[in-house]
Formats: C-alpha cells, sequence, structure tokens
C-alpha cells in the first residue's frame, strides 16, 4: 500500500480508539448507576432499571445507531455528530449488558457482609460503597474485559453511517487496491491487537484490584479447585 493509503488506516484506527473510549466510559458509568439501583430498597427504581436494561438489550445496536443518527434528527430538530451518535447508542446498549454484570456481582457479595454493615448503622450508601463495591468490583472485571472486546467490535457498526473508523477506512482501500484477501487480512489483525491491548490490561486491573482486598485472581474460568488429600488423622 502507500503511504496515503496506511495513513487513511491509521486515522481509521485513531477513530475506532476515540470511540471505543468514549463508549466504554458511558458504558461504565451506566453500567454503575443502574447496576446500583437494581439493587434499590425503592421497587419503583428497581422497575426503572429493569426496565431500561430490557429495553436496551432487547434492541439492535445497528438500530438503535441508526436511529440515534437519522430519527432523532427528525423528532427534536438537532444532528449529533457521526462519533457522538456512535458513542451515544453503543455506550447505551452496552451499559445495559454491563448492568447486569454490576447487579450480579453485588448479589455475590457474603450476604454477612451486607448484615454487618447494618449492625455497624451504616446507611445504604455506606454499605454499598464501603463494603459491598470494594469486594463486588474486583468480581466484575472478568465479565467486564468481555464485554469491552465485544464492545470493540461492535464499533465496527458505526461504518455503516459513513463514520470514517477503521472498517470503514479498510473498505476505501479495498476498494481503491482491489485487493480483499489482503487489506482484511490486516484489519483482522488490527482488531486482534487491539483486543489483546485490551484483556492484558484488564488482567493487570484485576489483579491489582484483588490484591487490595486480599483476594488472588483465578487461574482460569474453567479451572476446577482441586481436593485436598489428608493421610490418617488428617495429617497431609
Amino acid at each position: 500500500m502507500t503511504s496515503g493509503l496506511w495513513e487513511l488506516v491509521l486515522r481509521g484506527i485513531w477513530t475506532t480508539v476515540q470511540l471505543l473510549v468514549f463508549s466504554a466510559l458511558l458504558g461504565a458509568a451506566v453500567a454503575f448507576v443502574v447496576g446500583v439501583a437494581r439493587t434499590h430498597q425503592s421497587r419503583a427504581v428497581r422497575f426503572l432499571a429493569a426496565l431500561y436494561t430490557t429495553v436496551f438489550r432487547g434492541t439492535s445496536a445497528l438500530i438503535m445507531i441508526f436511529w440515534i443518527y437519522f430519527v432523532l434528527p427528525l423528532s427534536f430538530g438537532w444532528q449529533l455528530v457521526p462519533m457522538w451518535a456512535g458513542t451515544l447508542a453503543l455506550g447505551l446498549t452496552y451499559g445495559a449488558y454491563g448492568a447486569e454484570i454490576v447487579r450480579g456481582a453485588i448479589a455475590a457479595v457474603d450476604p454477612a457482609q451486607r448484615e454487618g454493615g447494618i449492625a455497624l448503622s451504616f446507611t445504604p450508601w455506606q454499605r454499598m460503597r464501603l463494603i459491598l463495591l470494594p469486594q463486588a468490583v474486583p468480581e466484575m472485571i472478568p465479565p467486564f474485559s468481555n464485554l469491552l472486546i465485544e464492545l470493540l467490535k461492535g464499533t465496527a457498526l458505526v461504518s455503516l453511517m459513513g463514520m470514517g473508523d477503521l472498517a470503514f477506512s479498510g473498505n476505501l482501500v479495498r476498494l481503491a487496491l482491489q485487493e480483499s484477501a489482503e487489506i482484511y487480512t490486516y484489519i483482522l489483525l488490527i482488531y486482534f491487537v487491539i483486543a489483546f491491548l485490551l484483556t492484558r490490561g484488564m488482567r493487570g486491573l484485576e489483579k491489582k484490584l484483588k490484591a487490595g482486598v486480599g483476594k488472588e485472581p483465578r487461574a482460569g474460568a474453567g479451572a476446577a479447585r482441586q481436593p485436598e488429600v489428608t493421610g490418617v488423622g488428617g495429617v497431609s
């Protein structure tokens, strides 16, 4: 490829990374707010949070992008630039999946921890902030890592509204060179490298967080605990 075509691909990579970062930040904020709301004492708050997750998990991310980019201008009279339309659609959609991760991790905390906070006369917010979240957040990292990789692959959807991300730039290069196999192989490798770096970064974050609460990260999702073998009288 010529230097001009490589420059086009690099601009696409930068656009994809920007979109990934912005939508991940929005999705994380939505996930924590809605996920914590799913555990709220108020039935109305739990209902609204559940309604949000049901709606956004049950709709297509691609159609949500089109709806925000093409329908909202007709309804409200203002137009979002492609970057912010993609960020809003992906952040809200993947945030709904993240909310279930947050809710599940909070629910998995030992009930004795919650009861201890009640015994200490902590308010619900103090129990959440000081007891539940510090123990739940490290358990959220592995599923959040998977969701982040899914979000990376989901960023390619914005190419269908003409946004110059990696997928869109790769297609332009393919049309210019008429070399589908070579170009799409390069694009696949670029996505893989970004995903690999994200995975390693999230793995490091998991180790750091679990060290802070005195836990060791599991060696693998499918690793089984080996039974302890003892001798006569309980001596190993």
